[in-house]
């Protein structure tokens, strides 16, 4: 819902600030006092075309702003997320355009830079501008079969047919696959063959290389392991140590045999037993180094043939490895590949039938529920048609006929909402031959044909406020009243807004704006807008009904008409 809209500097509009109501507001006033003026500065913050020439004389730039209030399920919050706005939905949203003299013109949503187009496609999900050939989604065929959809409550079957058409789209792209990696493999079978023998003769096992480079780690260890055994064997072994400890042994006891030691006082004899029991200890822990040493060369095995075998394996993986530019690891996948390839080449698989099979009942499925929506959209098609011409007699268009047009989608168009695309057509005069709804050349019948397709589809959602400009146009009377009826009708799910030179339309508002020109001290016009209260209501429709003199009888008629309202 339009919340509020400000204008500065916009034509001949220099501050202007509106704060809008739920229901029907009508815009009234004098012609050329300036009513289109803020449907062109609606336009324009809603991502319509800038002209440089609607900033006000004597301003460096015009700048409108609209607030709105969305409710939290509305599909304007996707719209941000799929652009990466992050806006909270319990904010204003406030849009934003400027126009200056100098430098493109720049559109923001509260308060973020953003693209005039991004601006345009949030702006077409909040507001819908009819009359006078106004760019509304009524004017884009592209809309056409989502309000049919939307009508006939079609949720559940287009969540069918998008989830088999989906499912068709997978299988076409498996099938297109496998036959794009048949013809490769034909085109190089002959190195496939060699490939596939080639590594078949080397029988790779996936990790192997890892493996191999581990082993050969430890195998290079344990040759270090016996050199140094052998060492240590060699050194502890040799008869020197052994010799030489007895000499000392022997010479320590000889020492303890000398006769008169004890006489001494310097406690030589004590140290000479220290040392004599010290050496027996070293002779004992030799002895028992040697047989430890010794018993170390069972670990001492000779893997030289082990170790070349393996050396020979991994340097023959990794040769291959760069011979088929991939990891020496991944060589057994490479080779089930390359067989999986070949097989492509040498017979007509049992995988690429599948996948054919498999595309053939996706597309049989989705052509089961396109078809099954394909009926339901032309039976509620009928009852749309009906529907529209029971509105379009009160609205003095009895001649023009309305049909919903099918074709079937182009082959590179997607599925997914079925299988053709629809279009609101017209006729415009009895045997004139359908058309589409451009075709009807007056804005004023434009506006109530729009009028009249919005009754038809007012439970069908779409924009929360709407905007008529001159649905009376060239009509008064009964045809006048009838339009007045259906808007005040649409206003009860939605915020209408209609701009209307009708006393029987404007009556039928909740409320009502005046718009009127006047002079400032320069003498430049400048366009004002005021909510009228009841009594100046009243004076606005007597205005309307007789003109700039006003009358009693004027002044009743308006009355009888807001009573009835």
């Amino acid at each position: 819902m339009l919340v509020a809209l400000s204008i500065r500097s916009f034509v001949l509009i220099d501050r202007l600030d509106l704060e809008a109501g739920q229901g029907f507001t009508a815009l009234t006033g004098e012609t050329g006092a300036g009513k289109s003026i803020i449907l062109d500065a609606l336009d324009l913050v809603l991502g319509g075309q800038a002209n440089r020439g609607a900033i006000r004389k004597g301003s460096d730039q015009a700048s409108i702003s609209a607030e709105f209030a969305p409710p939290s399920d509305h599909e304007i919050w996707a719209c941000f997320r799929e652009h990466g706005l992050e806006i909270d939905p319990d904010e204003a949203l406030v849009f934003r355009r400027t126009i200056a003299h100098k430098g493109p013109s720049r559109a923001f949503i509260n308060g973020q830079s953003v693209s005039v187009a991004l601006l345009g496609a949030a702006g077409r999900t909040l507001v819908e501008i009819h009359g006078q050939h106004a760019a509304s989604g009524l004017m884009r065929p592209s809309t056409h079969r989502g309000l049919l959809d939307a009508f006939a409550g079609h949720q559940a079957l287009l969540e069918t047919c998008a989830k088999a058409w989906d499912e068709f789209e997978l299988a076409v792209g498996a099938r297109e696959a496998l036959e794009q990696a048949a013809k490769s493999a034909r085109e190089r079978q002959d190195w496939l063959e060699f490939a596939v023998e080639d590594l078949s003769k080397l029988s790779p096992d996936d990790g192997e290389a890892d493996q191999l480079t581990a082993q050969r780690g430890a195998l290079l260890q344990s040759e270090k392991i016996a050199e140094n055994i052998q060492d240590a064997r060699s050194a502890i072994t040799t008869s020197a140590i052994e010799d030489n400890l007895a000499k000392t042994a022997r010479a320590t006891e000889r020492l303890l045999r000398l006769e008169g030691l004890n006489a001494l006082d310097n406690g030589i004899s004590g140290a000479i037993e220290k040392a004599a029991e010290a050496v027996e200890r070293a002779l004992i822990e030799v002895a028992e180094a040697q047989a430890c040493v010794i018993a170390l060369s069972d670990f001492a095995g000779d893997d030289t043939r082990v170790l070349d075998d393996v050396e020979a394996r991994l340097f023959a993986l990794r040769a291959a490895g760069r011979k088929y530019e991939c990891d020496p690891n991944q060589l057994g996948n490479v080779l089930n590949q390359h067989r999986a390839a070949l097989e492509l080449c040498l017979s007509d698989t049992s995988a690429l039938e599948a996948a054919k099979q498999a595309e053939a009942d996706a597309e049989a499925t989705w052509k089961t529920a396109a078809s099954r929506l394909t009926r339901s959209r032309k039976k509620a098609a009928e009852q749309l048609e009906a529907a529209i011409m029971m509105e379009l007699e009160p609205l003095h268009l009895g001649r023009v006929s309305v049909r919903v047009g099918f074709e079937p989608i182009g082959a590179n168009e997607s599925g997914a909402a079925g299988g053709e695309r629809a279009e609101f057509q017209v006729e415009t005069n009895p045997g004139s031959g359908f058309g589409p709804l451009r075709s009807i050349a007056s804005g004023g019948e434009l506006a109530r044909f729009s009028l009249a397709l919005k009754c038809a589809l007012s439970q069908t959602g779409g924009a929360e406020t709407l905007i008529f400009d001159e649905a009376d146009q060239g009509v008064g009377g009964a045809v006048a009243a009838a339009i007045g009826e259906r808007l005040a009708r649409l206003s009860e799910q939605r915020q209408v807004f209609a701009i209307t030179h009708s006393p029987q339309v404007a009556s039928s508002g909740k409320r009502q704006w005046r718009v009127r020109k006047t002079p400032d001290e320069s003498g430049a016009l400048r366009t004002h807008i005021v909510q009228l209260d009841e009594g100046e209501r009243l004076e606005e429709i007597a205005r309307m009904l007789s003109g700039s003199s006003i009358t009693d009888e004027a002044r009743a008629a308006a009355s009888k008409l807001l009573e009835v309202a």
